[in-house]
């Protein structure tokens, strides 16, 4: 299962498990849209391509929520 990391590791804006907008790579790494463009679509941790991360909705997000650790350095 996806850790559903709550914020961008590189400019910390939220990124909510419910909505589009966050992109991961196999390492679950997590990027919103505007930094994984700027990273060109690669993680600058691993190396590994960001995709599209999933959302979490109803249920689902009930009885599995998104981790609330943010990983930018603030």
């Amino acid at each position: 299962m996806l850790d559903m990391r709550p914020d961008c590791e590189r400019c910390g804006v939220d990124l909510p498990a419910d909505e589009a907008g966050a992109f991961i790579c196999s390492m679950e790494c997590t990027f919103c849209a505007e930094c994984a463009d700027a990273l060109d679509d690669r993680c600058p941790n691993c190396g590994g391509e960001l995709l599209d991360r999933p959302a979490r909705v109803g249920t689902t997000l009930k009885d599995h929520p998104a981790s609330t650790e943010r990983r930018h350095p603030a």
